[in-house]
């Protein structure tokens, strides 16, 4: 299993909307890359004072379904989806399978 860890580093004045997040748009990710390999989607919000507005953790077969998933046709649709929620410019990287 391959992982991408997703995060939403608070700043002033950020804005994120956690009911559209949960609602939404992991459901989008999820319909999207379902297909092509992401087993499941972890999301934490932060419990006290964070650095995060919230991350999630989006668990993928393997390191070529990520890669699959990242260069579908689906992806922009998922990237688009997150101004819907945030104005954070979410920080992604990957764990070692």
């Amino acid at each position: 299993m391959a992982t991408v860890i997703v995060s939403y580093p608070i700043h002033e004045g950020a804005r994120f909307d956690a009911a559209y997040y949960t609602a939404t748009h992991i459901p989008l990710a999820e319909k999207a890359w379902g297909p092509l390999g992401l087993i499941g989607a972890e999301v934490l919000f932060p419990a006290g004072p964070q650095p995060w507005a919230a991350t999630v953790l989006l668990r993928f077969a393997d390191q070529a379904a990520i890669d699959a998933a990242l260069a579908s046709p689906e992806a922009p649709a998922v990237m688009a989806d997150i101004a819907n929620f945030t104005d954070i410019v979410p920080v992604l990287y990957r764990a070692a399978d």
